[in-house]
């Protein structure tokens, strides 16, 4: 089955939707400046010489044990300080974007725990490369838990960033947990929607119900196997026919820009049957329950700013606020810092982490 983009009548598969399956470079990428000869800087944006960083892992409510860099300043003095974790985007690891925002949030006060969720990067869980609505959501809670027992850390003052598919878990995970006291989403995806309902909500029930049969069939043969059957990703080569955000997708994780070795979006693909968790989850069902603040930010050019406008539509009171960012796509706000707006990020958690 194939939905069809509006815009230009590109056909892509909905597995491929699931996250934006990556295939494997024909390069190894390149990383940010090394920070010394030993311990060589692994992430795909420069380090700071503001900000100490310290690899660090704790286990969520399942028993999974997550890997996070924590950053922390380097001018910082006994007091305790504001915290906020940070995940996404889906398939990426914390090498990449979530590190940045981390880093940059680190430079500005506060205690960053950029984190790979469950199943990728170089968190634990089996089997590999596999998404879950619940757990993901957990993931975040996990976190919090971390920062909540550091000496360093208010646990009244703790926050949370969701980037892409991890905005839509952010958002989840601050409707289940009170200890959230700021959620920030950054061009977010709504995961259970574009996976049962294709992207602008295009799929008919007769697609939808074929998918489950198609996804079902395949769960029976990776049980015959042993073994988990990969989505398709992108060509490793475009050939300029595919829509502006497949390519801006591309120029993001196959580039020097933002490839890096553990990610699934640069080297792979998800599991094939991971869409199925999330087909009839819906994971913004109580988001209008929400209490604290949340603020949402997007791209004005971005394929999936309708979920945040979304999203913003169902959030209630006066704690909610939606930024548009001229003349930006989705991918622009992963790494491109002259659009990611941290002066307003700052602002907002300064305020709300009170």
């Amino acid at each position: 089955m194939a939905t069809t983009w509006p815009e230009n009548g590109f056909k892509i598969t909905l597995s491929a939707l699931f996250g934006l399956f990556l295939s494997t470079l024909p390069f190894n990428g390149a990383s940010a400046m090394n920070s010394d000869s030993k311990h060589p800087w692994d992430k795909t944006f420069t380090q700071s010489d503001k900000v100490d960083v310290q690899k660090v892992t704790f286990k969520n409510r399942y028993g999974i044990s997550l890997t996070g860099d924590l950053y922390t300043p380097k001018n910082k003095t006994d007091a305790k300080l504001p915290a906020i974790a940070v995940s996404g985007p889906f398939g990426a690891v914390k090498e990449q974007a979530s590190g940045l925002y981390a880093q940059t949030m680190a430079e500005r006060g506060f205690v960053t725990l950029a984190f790979d969720a469950s199943f990728t990067g170089e968190s634990g869980g089996q089997p590999r490369n596999v998404a879950s609505p619940d757990i993901n959501t957990e993931d975040f809670g996990a976190a919090i838990d971390y920062l909540s027992t550091r000496p360093d850390v208010d646990p009244e003052k703790i926050g949370i960033i969701g980037i892409c598919g991890f905005g839509g878990f952010a958002l989840n995970a601050a409707a289940i947990d009170p200890r959230v006291k700021a959620t920030v989403t950054s061009t977010m995806y709504d995961m259970s929607r574009v996976n049962a309902n294709g992207y602008f909500d295009a799929m008919t029930q007769e697609e939808r119900r074929q998918l489950k049969r198609r996804l079902s069939a395949q769960r029976t043969e990776d049980y015959k196997n042993g073994s988990y059957a990969v989505a398709p990703g992108l060509p490793d080569q475009l050939t300029g026919e595919e829509p502006q955000f497949v390519k801006d997708y591309y120029g993001y994780y196959k580039t020097p820009r933002g490839y890096h070795k553990n990610s699934l979006n640069s080297n792979g693909g998800w599991n094939m049957t991971s869409s199925l968790s999330f087909i009839n989850m819906p994971i913004l069902s109580y988001s209008d329950e929400i209490q604290s603040a949340v603020l949402l930010i997007h791209g004005e050019n971005a394929h999936s700013r309708y979920f945040s406008e979304d999203a913003y539509k169902k959030l209630k009171g006066d704690n909610k606020e939606l930024m548009i960012i001229p003349n930006a796509n989705h991918v622009d706000l992963y790494d491109q810092t002259d659009k990611i707006p941290f002066d307003k990020l700052e602002k907002f958690f300064s305020d709300n982490l009170k």
